[in-house]
């Protein structure tokens, strides 16, 4: 297996990602991340758990209610959440934190489906849920190893892949030219930004903060094309004149950031 396996990925819009695979050690150092920070919080659980337990069995004792079988439902209940607590941390940090976990953005690896587009709940879950299965044997660990695209039983069946972030180190990790700040002010008021799903807003993105990595022809080809549909997605007729179809792809960026600051 090479050091660095590079993939290309279609969005639902026919648009062409090339994405660097994670690798098996960027993808072991964010486990032991993880897992180190799942274990203190499952350790937390566990003693608040057995304070509560304690204490309700004295309660019982004391009011001379026979308790029976309780400890083995307060045992099975203490398993059933930390199972919870388990998968849990996996999806909502790689849902709400755009597919990395802190052991991923400390990597600098996240998971993003195979179309090139953010991870869902759905995915989420299911990779989750089947992180045990990989972890038994080690078969995660052999799939990715061996795999053309390092793939392990949770990702094969929830449609994903582990990519590194490939983004410019700037405060916004994207450059932006004057022209383009100029287009996204008045933008809101040329178009309906609202069209613009977060889905599109991403590839959009995902655009910007690749392009200074390909080559200059596909570059110029990508940004062309999603130009095209951006605009078409907008119902603006032309982009300015004057402007480069990177330029409208900044301004886009620009204006959708500002109207929608969670994205």
């Amino acid at each position: 297996m090479r050091l660095f396996n590079r993939i290309k990925l279609l969005t639902p819009e026919s648009v062409e990602l090339e994405f660097t695979l994670a690798g098996i050690g960027s993808r072991a150092l964010a486990l032991s991340i993880d897992y180190s920070v799942l274990l203190l919080c499952l350790l937390v659980f566990w003693i608040i758990w057995g304070i509560f337990s304690n204490q309700l069995l004295n309660y019982l004792d004391n009011t001379g209610i026979a308790y029976g079988s309780i400890p083995i439902w307060l045992g099975a209940i203490a398993l059933l959440l930390s199972f919870v607590i388990f998968a849990g941390y996996f999806v909502v940090f790689e849902v709400f934190w755009q597919g990395q976990t802190p052991g991923k953005r400390i990597a600098k690896i996240r998971v993003i489906q195979d179309n090139g587009k953010p991870v869902r709940m759905a995915q989420a879950v299911l990779r989750s849920l089947l992180r045990p299965i990989d972890d038994i044997f080690f078969i995660g660990t052999f799939l990715i190893f061996f795999g053309k695209r390092e793939k392990r039983v949770g990702d094969w069946v929830a449609g994903t892949v582990v990519v590194q972030e490939e983004r410019p180190q700037s405060k916004t990790g994207i450059l932006v030219s004057l022209e383009a700040r100029q287009l996204a002010a008045q933008l809101p008021d040329m178009t309906d930004l609202t069209q613009l799903l977060a889905d599109d807003f991403a590839v959009i993105r995902e655009y910007l903060q690749r392009r200074s990595f390909m080559e200059s022809k596909a570059r110029g080809e990508l940004s062309l094309k999603l130009a095209r549909q951006a605009r078409a997605i907008v119902h603006l007729e032309t982009i300015p004149p004057g402007l480069t179809s990177d330029q409208f792809l900044e301004a886009v960026y620009l204006a959708y950031q500002e109207q929608f600051p969670a994205y």
